[in-house]
């Protein structure tokens, strides 16, 4: 006995199991439900997801060194808060009151484990009253100080650069005025309590969310900001996208199901097989500990889509059955033999198209791929074994209860209209197939090389909410409404307001003997003729390094001035000798000095300012060829080269994706037609539409201009799978059809004017409840939820125009099997 009658063997024993014992295969899938459903309270969700896709990156290691060795602006070396305080002017006396007011009252609370604060109104404090060591004596010194000796305070500490790092861009030392300032708030916080951007772990971000109320209690636009509000606003955003999303997917499934079954009882039956479907597949996350992050809010959309094209098929090749007067017990057996093999096909395949992801080398890419690929397993024992025995144990109960059929029959056939409409693929191609084979190559062709352009981007604020919540989302009541979002406002607010971040800058990680005689005129020569996306002035690189911290000491510091004058022997502005007695002067006096050369001066780093309109990719490759030309071993990093370099990863795991899921799944489909049908060419005729669409969908990401990110880079080898659910229905019966009947175009008639309309429904209801996640709350959602409808459009398509003169093709050319 060959492997297709081996097959075909273990089919009719599942279908006699089914159709024998229906209510015994019921308890077995009712208890493994049960069981698996003790997962799901286990499910944790990952708010710090943005992490794991720059992990192990040399770019990331390389900023890593930067931050450890040269620390950040704002935050010290310990759990630390930021806050934020906006307004008219925040130097003057009664902004400065509201500041230190908000860190006296987060002071008074023991469990916000205040231990210091650094920002304006701190400074200005302390330099009229030394003494005042606390917000409450702080804030008594400048309730007694005049306007006149705040001001004039202002005025002489508008020099010290840790004081101006503080304060806006539009800081006027004149006026003492600024429209935005910065406090960092030091917490006491053991750093066994866990890693993150902050010592601290998970304890700052409860401390965080506790001071929000606290400091935003007090007069005055004052925010609370920090790593912990972000982790806890991105596990905030996956519950709301869950309980926007969800609800409203559900709702317009339900109503495209209503229309295609047409009957509750049918309706309740594909409604429970989803249920279980989604049981199985969480309950099993929770067990396994994979967390939930944002890319896995997509799986149960997923998971959907194919169920419900699983269960549209069964009910309504079933239903073609029964209007021929056939009993159910043999119309589910025919029914259930052909789709079982349609199903085992298409699940395979959609499983190599999911799980092809899990090669990635980003770990929540990897996460998403091997759920998904779980949830399309769980699918194919659910609806090709419980949901039949459902709808027998069903049907018998409605004989015994004469119960009514409300929708019996398919959603179409070749005697309706709509069963016409659906084989004009067929019609218009059956003269000549292979110019529309040709035709079909050329657009593919044209898409694809349209398409290979697409962009490719990377950035964590994809993953964080808008800064203004879309009123469809802002107006929902109880318990839609979403939570309140701060972060993207306040990240906002500090890149226009303050001194570019690492976002606006690309960053050179120099290491060598920075005492050396010309070690700082290296730099200075090296940043002549910069790249095309460095910003320049005079042909010089506009840039911030320990060159620019000695030229500022020295404008504002005769003495020093001197001292570095003395060591320039070619009166450029740049020492190059003596360096060592320079960087210890410059140290007593300037405390930005270790924020670009460290203590040991091993080790500096260069800030370049960048072009507003240059591109992650155009920046990061003239950063790496520009990092060539130092003297000195040097790294480009900063967060404009190493989101290009995830785009990139993400990008080559696309590609590696797309192409495991291909050739895994046409070696598949080839080896599975040759040993059920002895016709192998099948497999890639199967395979030719999908091509097409991958090739339609880049060429539409371009079009409308949505990029390859960290989420719509899975659809590439989604696509695959999704596809091949689509033409494999069609190919498979098509193929029954044919051998009943040895004549092509009838044959294709009949497939598509019948399991046409399943196909329809499929489309319908999975492009839009797919669809629905554009109203997600994170542009990284709603952008996947689009281009997944647009992916399932055109699939249907492609099966219904493409697939058919390809199989008209393939039948001139078939080798006769009859004998």
């Amino acid at each position: 006995m060959d492997f297709g009658q081996s097959f075909e063997a273990a089919v009719e024993q599942v279908n006699e199991i089914i159709l024998d014992r229906p209510i015994a295969v019921i308890g077995v899938f009712v208890l493994v439900t049960a069981l698996l459903a003790g997962g799901m309270p286990l499910i944790t969700t990952d708010s710090e997801a943005t992490d794991a896709f720059t992990e192990g990156l040399p770019e990331q290691e390389a900023l890593d060194a930067v931050n450890d060795e040269f620390g950040d602006r704002f935050e010290e070396d310990q759990a630390t808060t930021q806050l934020i305080h906006a307004g008219d002017n925040v130097l003057a006396k009664t902004e400065l009151r509201r500041s230190l007011t908000a860190l006296d009252r987060t002071d008074r609370r023991a469990e916000l484990r205040y231990e210091g604060a650094a920002g304006p109104a701190v400074i200005v404090a302390r330099a009229l009253d030394p003494t005042a060591t606390t917000p409450e004596a702080q804030l008594r010194v400048v309730e007694r100080a005049s306007e006149r000796e705040i001001r004039e305070t202002i005025r002489e500490l508008a020099d010290e650069s840790r004081f101006r790092a503080l304060l806006s861009d539009d800081f006027n030392a004149a006026s003492a005025s600024a429209s935005a300032s910065l406090t960092v708030v030091t917490h006491d916080v053991p750093s066994s309590s866990g890693g993150g951007p902050d010592q601290g772990g998970g304890q700052i971000e409860e401390i965080q969310t506790s001071m929000q109320p606290v400091v935003e209690g007090t007069e005055g636009d004052i925010r609370v900001f920090g790593s912990g509000i972000i982790s806890a606003e991105n596990a905030n955003v996956i519950g709301d996208s869950l309980t926007i999303v969800m609800p409203l997917v559900l709702l317009l499934i339900l109503a495209f199901l209503i229309v295609a079954y047409r009957d509750p009882i049918d309706l309740v039956l594909g409604l429970i097989a989803l249920v279980v479907t989604l049981v199985w597949t969480f309950g099993t996350v929770g067990y396994a500990g994979i967390p939930f992050d944002q890319n896995m809010i997509a799986v149960p959309v997923l998971l959907l889509a194919v169920g419900i094209d699983f269960g549209i098929h069964i009910i309504n090749r079933y239903r073609e059955e029964r209007v021929n007067g056939v009993a159910p017990r043999a119309a589910m057996k025919t029914a259930n033999r052909q789709l079982i093999v349609a199903f085992f096909i298409v699940t395979v395949t959609t499983v190599f198209g999911f799980g092809a992801n899990v090669i990635s080398d980003l770990g929540p890419i990897s996460n998403f791929g091997l759920v998904a690929a779980i949830g399309i397993s769980y699918t194919f024992f659910i609806f090709g074994i419980f949901l039949p025995a459902l709808k027998i144990a069903a049907d018998r109960m409605r004989d015994r209860l004469s119960l009514p059929e409300f929708g019996s029959g398919p959603i179409s056939s070749e005697d309706s209209e709509f069963g016409q409409l659906l084989a004009i693929g067929a019609t218009v191609s059956r003269v000549a197939p292979a110019a529309f084979v040709v035709l079909t190559l050329v657009i593919g062709g044209g898409a694809a090389a349209y398409g290979q352009d697409v962009d490719r981007s990377f950035d964590t604020d994809d993953f964080l909410p808008p800064e203004e919540i879309p009123v469809y989302i802002d107006v929902l009541p109880e318990p839609l409404a979403p939570s309140e979002y701060t972060a993207t406002k306040n990240l906002n607010l500090i890149e226009d307001r303050f001194e570019a971040s690492q976002e606006d800058t690309a960053t050179i990680y120099l290491v060598g003997p920075f005492e050396d005689n010309g070690a700082l005129e290296s730099i200075h020569r090296t940043n002549r003729d910069p790249p095309e996306s460095f910003i320049e002035e005079d042909r010089r690189a506009e840039s911030t390094s320990i060159i620019t911290v000695i030229q500022d000491r020295a404008a504002r510091d005769p003495e020093f001035a001197a001292l570095v004058e003395r060591n320039d022997r070619n009166d450029n502005g740049v020492p190059d000798r003596n360096l060592d007695r320079i960087y210890d002067e410059l140290e007593t006096g300037d405390g930005r000095a270790n924020e670009f050369l460290t203590s040991d001066h091993r080790a500096a780093k260069i800030e370049y300012d960048i072009e507003a309109d240059a591109g992650q990719a155009d920046v990061s490759a003239d950063a790496r060829a520009f990092a060539e030309e130092f003297r000195y071993t040097a790294t480009a990093t900063g967060g404009v080269v190493v989101f290009n370099a995830v785009s990139d990863l993400i990008f080559s795991s696309a590609i590696q994706s797309l192409v495991t899921a291909v050739i895994l799944t046409s070696v598949f489909l080839v080896i599975v037609y040759g040993a059920l049908e002895r016709r192998p060419l099948l497999g890639l005729v199967n395979l030719f539409p999908i091509l097409v669409t991958i090739a339609l969908l880049l060429a539409t990401m371009r079009a409308i201009g949505l990029p390859l990110n960290a989420l719509t880079a899975t659809l590439l080898s989604i696509t695959v799978g999704v596809g091949v659910a689509y033409t494999v229905h069609i190919t498979h019966r098509f193929v029954d059809e044919y051998n009943e009947s040895g004549e092509t175009y009838g044959s294709l008639v009949t497939t598509l004017s019948g399991t046409g309309g399943a196909l329809t429904g499929s489309m319908l209801t999975t492009s839009i409840g797919t669809g629905a996640l554009a109203l997600a709350i994170t542009p990284i959602l709603g952008n996947f939820g689009l281009l997944m409808a647009v992916s399932v459009f055109f699939s249907y398509v492609s099966s219904i125009l493409v697939l058919p003169p390809t199989l008209l093709l393939w039948g001139r050319h078939a080798p006769d099997l009859s004998e």
